[in-house]
């Protein structure tokens, strides 16, 4: 590749990526317009442990909040995190997310308390922040380390609060499995950088 091309495939994705990540915090703010109206209908889709019909919310509690306060609080940093992830390649971030909410939604599902309703995107949160902050030691990108630094040195205070047990109506346990999640990910999806693309 020219640098002219390099330039146009750097601008090409963050497009992309700024497109979509601000159309996915619109969804989030949507759908919880649409929870308010209805009377808080789609609250159900949040993840009740170890009831086997609770199954199929796994993904949908992904985008489901419980309060206009809550998905404020997760927009930001979902708005930033996964503009940087999907800096990569849209089709990985897809294939970085899905693994992240399955696997972060399966393991609320095994773990969590009994009788307790668990969504919120915060477990793709920090399960970005794990995968930012490895990533660049994974695949030897001095560009993705730096990234990966800056996330934790903006970010890495709230992530730990965000383990504590203390905190009330907080899934500490989403929290944990996302970010373990994330950091899989990057050696799941592990690949060599100079193959003719731009990565962050």
């Amino acid at each position: 590749m020219t640098g002219r091309e390099l330039e146009w495939s750097r601008g090409d994705r963050a497009k992309a990526a700024a497109k979509l990540m601000v159309g996915w915090v619109a969804l989030l703010w949507l759908l919880e317009v649409v929870d308010v109206a209805s009377g808080h209908a789609l609250d159900g889709l949040g993840i009740t442990p170890r009831t086997p019909s609770e199954l199929i919310d796994v993904v949908p509690a992904a985008f489901i909040h419980f309060g206009f306060a809550h998905v404020a609080a997760n927009s930001v940093p979902l708005l930033v995190m996964g503009f940087l992830a999907a800096l990569g390649g849209l089709r990985r971030f897809a294939a970085v997310c899905a693994l992240i909410i399955v696997a972060d939604g399966l393991g609320v599902w095994l773990i969590a308390p009994a009788h307790t309703n668990t969504a919120g995107a915060s477990g793709l949160i920090f399960g970005l922040f794990g995968y930012l902050l490895v990533t660049g030691f994974v695949e030897r990108r001095p560009l993705g380390v730096l990234v990966g630094l800056l996330v934790a040195a903006v970010w890495g205070t709230s992530i730990l609060v965000g383990l504590a047990r203390t905190q009330t109506g907080v899934s500490w346990q989403g929290h944990l499995l996302g970010l373990v999640a994330g950091v899989a990910t990057a050696f799941v999806f592990k690949r060599r950088a100079g193959r003719g693309v731009v990565q962050v």
